[in-house]
């Protein structure tokens, strides 16, 4: 039972679970749109499936790719794929057992799901590709995280209405744009390694710059998801906050770099769930 318990906790490592906290929250924000309100427990139950082997699939197939990379980097030479614990058969066919899993889900969610199951899973797959030979990576992770919202109006209408696409694109600039301050991290190994980034092709200043032009791209979205969902003042409210907090994440990373992680992890894990909460809130209220 330990070594089983040991062996979880190695995958829960290697994909780390606690990060769908970005994707989940938007999910669900599409799907009570789309419901007006609450969309059922099958629904909420196949939601969260689709998204956690949704993302276990990319970040599994993101560490099976990345496996020489990930041991020249200080940063990650201690994760589960290089250092031992977790070998690259063992990553391959828990990778193929999520994307499995996500067609099946997609199969009992309805049939528009279960046909765009198979490109969800190519794009979001391609990410681990792209660093290696365009810069553009970073709007791939966005795209990939983008999608969420897409599958969930999905999930419950079988349609693409304009405010969920509206919606995913500024979860799209959303997620570029803390990836950009994230990646700052590793500007030396991405030019020593001759990875395609941002940061390592125009430099420190020039990311950040980037970041804040993607992030109030961001705002800008989310108030035209506000206005064509016909959402209320808690969801106005929700754009507003998101303003105050992602403002807040530039200023920490501009005060000390070492605070990256606290700007990636708490600011965005805690935005996706306040913009959540309002949002239920004006179905709630205002629907």
């Amino acid at each position: 039972m330990n070594k089983l318990i040991k062996k979880l906790n190695d995958f829960n490592e290697l994909v780390m679970f606690k990060h769908s906290i970005f994707s989940l929250p938007f999910i669900f924000i599409a799907m009570v749109v789309s419901a007006q309100g609450w969309f059922g427990f099958k629904l909420l139950f196949l939601g969260i499936l689709a998204a956690l082997t949704a993302r276990n699939f990319a970040m599994g197939f993101n560490r099976f790719m990345d496996r020489d990379i990930d041991a020249l980097n200080p940063r990650t030479i201690n994760r589960p794929n290089v250092d031992g614990r977790l070998d690259a058969k063992q990553i391959f066919i828990f990778t193929f057992l999520n994307a499995f899993g996500f067609i099946a889900v997609a199969y009992f969610v309805n049939d528009l799901a279960f046909y765009l199951s198979i490109p969800i899973l190519i794009i979001i797959g391609s990410y681990s590709y792209f660093k290696r030979f365009s810069y553009l990576a970073h709007i791939i992770l966005g795209i990939s995280l983008g999608l969420a919202p897409i599958a969930g109006v999905v999930a419950v209408s079988e349609t693409i209405p304009f405010w969920s696409i509206v919606l995913s694109i500024g979860v799209m600039f959303w997620v570029a744009g803390f990836d950009l301050l994230y990646s700052l991290q590793d500007i030396e190994v991405d030019k020593k390694l001759g990875l395609h980034s941002i940061p390592s092709k125009f430099g420190v200043e020039k990311t950040m710059l980037f970041s804040k032009i993607f992030h109030i791209l961001t705002i800008v979205f989310w108030l035209l998801f506000v206005i064509f969902s016909n959402s209320s003042y808690f969801a106005y409210l929700a754009v507003i906050l998101s303003a105050l907090m992602l403002s807040y994440e530039h200023y920490l990373v501009n005060k000390d770099f070492n605070k990256i992680d606290k700007a990636f992890f708490t600011v965005n894990g805690y935005l996706g769930i306040l913009f959540f909460i309002l949002i239920v809130l004006d179905n709630i209220f205002f629907v």
